[in-house]
């Protein structure tokens, strides 16, 4: 019995020790991060093929969500705004709520699973060839050349692609309006203006920051090296990430329309 306890507590402090270890690299890579985002060389090309890697990535996917996620929600919205005669709201609270937070969150779910997964198997597979030894071994740090531009990157680029969403799912929730609640042109773009402050959209764009430094730095690099140096991360999480990077864009779409319908009839959840 007493040696059953002591096994006990022994497995409880190996466990508690690799996780505090792992704490302790993933602060010292954050780290080396810092270090190196204020010394050179400053690799702008890199970060730029980043810039475009993301977006590409991300852009297509981010068009067709944001369109059909402003026009459902405008849907449902009008329906509700409908019961008081109140139609002509639609625009401001479909702008609002996407500003403030469904755009920033949708945005580091989507750049997540399309670019971040890619970023992740891209690691990874430098982690197997044993790319990422070479670069130490020609005296290249492989924090500065390859993990810093990366996280460059997608702290930048998410705001854009959060601002581009807002935008084409007000436009999608404008043509809902007009379609289906004749809602009319001065009466949604005043109240848009009028609700819609500028500091709503500020806040969605530093959210937005976050979650691309976040997504990078804490998911997708740490993701990519643990797949390439453990066996059994590589076999649990590689299938899902290959699934999400070459599922094309269009998929996403009936997709989404079964998850939130058109209709309450039509939802599935």
């Amino acid at each position: 019995m007493k040696t059953q306890i002591i096994e006990g507590i022994e497995d409880l402090g190996r466990g508690v020790r690799s996780r505090l270890v792992g704490v302790g690299r993933f602060s010292l890579l954050i780290k080396q991060v810092f270090y190196w985002l204020v010394r050179p060389p400053y690799r702008i090309k890199l970060i730029f093929r980043q810039l475009e890697f993301v977006g590409n990535k991300s852009l297509s996917i981010i068009l067709l969500s944001s369109f059909f996620t402003g026009a459902v929600l405008g849907l449902q919205l009008g329906k509700i705004f409908g019961l008081f005669r109140a139609e002509g709201l639609l625009g401001a609270a479909t702008g609002k709520s996407l500003a403030l937070e469904l755009g920033p969150v949708m945005c580091g779910f989507i750049v997540t699973g399309r670019a971040g997964a890619a970023m992740a198997a891209e690691i990874a597979t430098m982690r197997v060839n044993e790319q990422l030894d070479a670069m130490e071994a020609m005296g290249v740090d492989p924090v500065s050349y390859l993990i810093v531009p990366r996280i460059v990157a997608s702290t930048i680029m998410m705001p854009v692609l959060t601002g581009i969403f807002v935008t084409i799912g007000i436009v999608g929730c404008y043509l809902v309006g007009q379609i289906m609640f004749n809602v009319d042109n001065q009466v949604f773009l005043s109240q848009l203006q009028q609700y819609v402050w500028v500091s709503d959209i500020r806040k969605g764009l530093f959210k937005s920051l976050v979650f691309g430094f976040l997504l990078s730095a804490i998911l997708a690099i740490p993701l990519g090296v643990l797949i390439g140096t453990y066996q059994p991360m590589k076999a649990m999480f590689e299938p899902l990430m290959d699934f999400i990077r070459y599922m094309p864009a269009v998929a996403f779409i009936p997709l989404g329309m079964l998850w939130v319908g058109i209709d309450e009839s039509s939802k599935i959840a």
